[in-house]
């Protein structure tokens, strides 16, 4: 959808979000409540409400292009029944497509006249994002994460300060484009235009992090159904993404697995009996776990809840230590500082968040959507953080931004054209 477009839409005072997760479908029409161009002073009022399960999705890649169309189209029509209105586009999130994160930079010469918009239009050019990038890989986002003028970094905004060079290190998000493809379709066969497609990390940590924890770092780790996300802030940008395709779905089937009983009754069981760590008591405590393809209730089998812990914690731990590992192999263990909040539906799984602070080491905390007008106590919780950010994400600067310059394909082993080089030279 061209961005002329979408401002129409935003001025007739309507934004819709559609989250499209492994386990759910979410869809969210709010109304502009201030005026626009007012910064801070403009909110959002949630005035329609859609979810249901989703369907045909596997770790957050289609899998079955009908199921997925059959579950966006009711949940937009659920929301749109509740709002009284109907949309035209979407901010959808984007939790396929192997996405990949790394920091690039670029430099243009200024020949020593002040600095004006004309040359961050220069510097910021989207006709060469695309140069070196893999054809099967597609640009979602491009955030400058620091200006430089002859080599010294650090600058926020270089409109009206002079130099001969004028740099950027530039934050670049891509994906495979056959899986953004694919979801498109889905949202296109509901009669419904892409506004903006936003990485899921991204947008949950919109929706969770203080302005505090963005400006000293912290990590936010989104445990969905079918995958758990990581993005790291620092200095108020999004430096770092990531995406391990392990999720809430994966316990469950283990539970079903190694009790063998029915999907349902595993989640059943994770749902109401499951923790990441065992209790002096969960010897005694004794569950009913009915058998896979027995009718009869007395065929149910009868196991201490310390068998159910057993089952569930070697999953969270593994999770666990494969964010630890992609953190650390990608060089932002330390960057994001100590802070890590945690979101999306599989955290709320008891005992995981003492879990996360000991293999992660770091200080760990919940994190819920923030607060909203119009928001339902059904949506306060961490499984609709990322609909929730991606309402955000519609109004913020972010949403509107100039596209970002890509560092040519001649010069990427210049510069900074890795995370490291960026991390030694600012810390």
């Amino acid at each position: 959808m061209k961005k002329n477009a979408t401002h129409k839409r935003a001025r007739n005072g309507l934004v819709a979000a559609l989250d499209i997760g492994t386990t759910k479908v979410c869809c969210l029409i709010a109304r502009l409540s201030g005026e626009r161009g007012k910064g801070p002073g403009e909110e959002l009022k949630i005035t329609g409400i859609g979810h249901q399960v989703s369907k045909g999705l596997r770790s957050g890649t289609i899998v079955d292009l009908d199921e997925t169309e059959a579950s966006i189209r009711s949940t937009v029509e659920a929301a749109e029944q509740m709002a009284g209105e109907n949309i035209q586009g979407v901010v959808v999130n984007l939790s396929c497509g192997q996405p990949k994160s790394r920091l690039i930079a670029y430099e243009i010469s200024i020949a020593g006249h002040e600095i004006g918009d004309a040359d961050l239009r220069r510097i910021l050019d989207p006709s060469v994002l695309t140069n070196g990038l893999a054809k099967e890989r597609e640009l979602i986002h491009t955030i400058p994460v620091g200006y430089s003028i002859d080599g010294n970094r650090g600058v926020r905004d270089p409109r009206g300060m002079f130099g001969e060079r004028l740099g950027v290190n530039m934050h670049v998000i891509s994906g495979l484009s056959g899986a953004f493809r694919n979801l498109e379709t889905g949202v296109v066969r509901c009669h419904l235009d892409v506004d903006h497609k936003v990485v899921s990390p991204y947008a949950s940590g919109l929706a969770t992090l203080v302005e505090d924890e963005i400006q000293l770092g912290v990590t936010c780790i989104d445990m969905g159904g079918g995958t758990t996300s990581i993005s790291v802030f620092f200095d108020g940008e999004l430096v770092h993404t990531d995406s391990i395709p392990v999720g809430g779905v994966h316990v469950t089937n283990d539970i079903a697995r190694g009790l063998s009983t029915p999907l349902g009754q595993a989640e059943r069981m994770k749902t109401l009996y499951g923790n990441a760590l065992g209790s002096a008591s969960d010897d005694r405590e004794v569950i009913t776990a009915p058998l896979v393809g027995e009718e009869k209730s007395s065929e149910a089998s009868h196991i201490p809840r310390s068998m159910l812990v057993g089952i569930i914690r070697p999953r969270i731990e593994e999770t666990l230590e494969m964010v630890r590992d992609r953190l650390q192999a990608a060089g932002f263990d330390k960057v994001a500082g100590r802070r890590v909040v945690l979101t999306g539906g599989a955290s709320q799984l008891p005992g995981v968040r003492e879990l996360a602070s000991s293999i992660i080491n770091k200080q760990v905390r919940m994190g819920r959507p923030k607060a909203m007008e119009g928001m339902a106590e059904a949506i306060t919780g961490p499984a609709f953080s990322t609909a929730v950010g991606l309402l955000h994400y519609a109004i913020s600067n972010n949403a509107e931004a100039p596209s970002a310059a890509y560092y040519p394909p001649e010069q990427t082993n210049r510069g900074f054209g890795r995370f490291g080089q960026w991390i030694r030279e600012n810390f």
